[in-house]
């Protein structure tokens, strides 16, 4: 995904780019000089990438047709062979998409299956972002056509069909090779299953005035390390363990260690200057036994417990990596949650509150980070909807930051702001990956990065470690891959 120059990662649902297309015009940014922009953009991108051929501009009812109509205009000024299928008749268009029509001057088609005859590529130019009802009648029709014939097709925007807020698609959508999208990215070119129709999706700058941006900006962001790199503690000449925190992981039973210890793994890897694992005494030989530098710490009965996490040098801690579900698992949780202090639950932590959602809720706090998969979340929480939703919707009624993992990884704040993921490799459907992911988030909470910024630096440096180690991983190597994602996100742009 390219995103040129617009580098702070905000993301626009329809209704606030809407609203900042609004604004940029009573700014003084005309809306025929903003279209010609998004219009040369689109140009600018099928001609760096593509030699000419016939190509068919498939213009819809409003603004987003109006796109399509300076594209066929552009590259016919540059030599292609260009055709223009309305959706509607030209004299029925209004406002800047009429004067756009007008200035093509060609013949422009009925839209019809029958216009993708002789086309070698189409440009999808019917409706954007905003969009929130299936297709329906031609239009539906030609987008059945196009995944018939696999002709390729460059969006304007967003494939038609892709609900830009929720990456929902309405009835049907075209898989593109090539998205042009204008100002800053919308959620739905991240969440699936519309990233998988936007193919390579180029962001571009069409002349809107980053002010007008902010005051549209509601939190919504690009996962990426410019968003947190600066809270990743530097170890200087002077620093020694003790400043980069001690986390604790509370392990499971003997038959179900290798959960926890994958996590207490990870958040060494990840940094913490110390890991412990407590854990009931006759799970202490297996546990010793295959863990070296993390430490180990019998924890005979309830009271042992409330001991060892009373100690504030225990710093960050987490339960639910293969602690079984039920009401030892509760109690533990709701000791962890007593010292108020970074926390992360995760797996059986989640699970055994299933049937006593209340109990949970009113014991959370804002530094605590939940990290369920689907079937955990819909045992805590009836938000429905997409994943962005779905999270934000559990982090303001938890007062917890919410890591909802998935192929569009979503984190969320209590505050409203969130993050999606953009590119967790497939590798990472594996057995204990999720264990991992919950130790390098504990591992950054322990050298005192705040909740959100270290469940969101967390997902992308787990997504970065999978990336780093190519097919066929497995959980028990993702660990070492973790360094060089550091690193990575250190120098990385954006």
């Amino acid at each position: 995904m390219s995103a040129g120059p617009l580098a702070d990662g905000i993301l626009l649902p329809p209704a606030a780019m809407a609203a900042v297309d609004r604004a940029a015009i009573a700014a003084g940014r005309p809306g025929p000089w903003l279209m010609e922009n998004a219009g040369r953009a689109v140009t600018r991108a099928i001609t760096a990438r593509m030699p000419p051929q016939p190509v068919l501009v498939l213009c819809g009812p409003g603004n987003n047709g109006g796109d399509g109509w300076v594209v066929a205009r552009q590259l016919a000024r540059a030599g292609w062979p260009v055709r223009v299928a309305s959706l509607v008749p030209r004299e029925a268009l209004q406002g800047d998409a009429a004067w756009a029509a007008a200035a093509w001057g060609g013949v422009a088609e009925t839209l019809s299956p029958a216009s993708l005859d002789r086309a070698a590529l189409v440009v999808d130019a019917l409706f954007g972002a905003g969009l929130a009802r299936p297709l329906e009648g031609v239009a539906a029709a030609v987008v059945a056509a196009l995944g018939e014939r696999a002709l390729p097709v460059v969006a304007v925007d967003v494939p038609s069909g892709v609900d830009g807020a929720t990456g929902a698609v309405l009835g049907a959508a075209p898989a593109a090779r090539l998205t042009v999208t204008f100002c800053r990215l919308k959620p739905g070119h991240l969440l699936l299953p519309g990233r998988l129709r936007c193919g390579e999706t180029v962001l571009a700058d069409i002349g809107i005035p980053d002010a007008v941006v902010a005051a549209h900006d509601s939190g919504l962001r690009v996962n990426a390390p410019a968003r947190w790199r600066h809270l990743l503690p530097e170890r200087g000449p002077l620093g020694h363990k003790y400043r980069f925190g001690h986390a604790l992981v509370v392990g499971g039973p003997k038959e179900t260690t290798g959960a926890a210890r994958l996590a207490a793994g990870a958040a060494l890897k990840t940094g913490a200057g110390l890991v412990s694992v407590a854990c009931a005494p006759e799970a202490l030989p297996t546990y010793a036994a295959h863990l070296t530098t993390v430490m180990t710490k019998p924890v005979a009965d309830a009271e042992a417990l409330a001991a060892l996490v009373a100690d504030a040098r225990h710093n960050a801690l987490l339960v639910g990596p293969g602690a079984g579900v039920g009401a030892l698992t509760r109690a533990t949780v709701a000791e962890l949650l007593k010292v108020r202090r970074g926390t992360v639950l995760d797996a059986d932590a989640l699970t055994s509150f299933a049937d006593d959602r209340a109990g949970l809720l009113r014991q959370l706090h804002d530094q605590v980070v939940l990290t369920p998969h689907d079937g955990e979340f819909a045992r805590l929480f009836d938000a429905a909807g997409d994943r962005l939703s779905r999270a934000m919707a559990a982090s303001r009624a938890s007062g917890a930051g919410v890591l909802l993992k998935g192929n569009d990884t979503v984190v969320a704040a209590p505050d409203g702001r969130a993050v999606i993921q953009p590119d967790a490799p497939p590798s990472l459907a594996t057995a204990g990956s999720g264990d991992v992911l919950g130790g390098i988030v504990l591992g950054l909470l322990a050298q005192g990065v705040p909740a959100f910024e270290a469940a969101a630096a967390g997902v992308w440096l787990h997504a970065a470690a999978a990336s780093n180690a190519g097919p066929g991983l497995i959980a028990e190597e993702m660990s070492g891959h973790v360094p060089a994602a550091i690193a990575w996100a250190r120098r990385a742009p954006g």
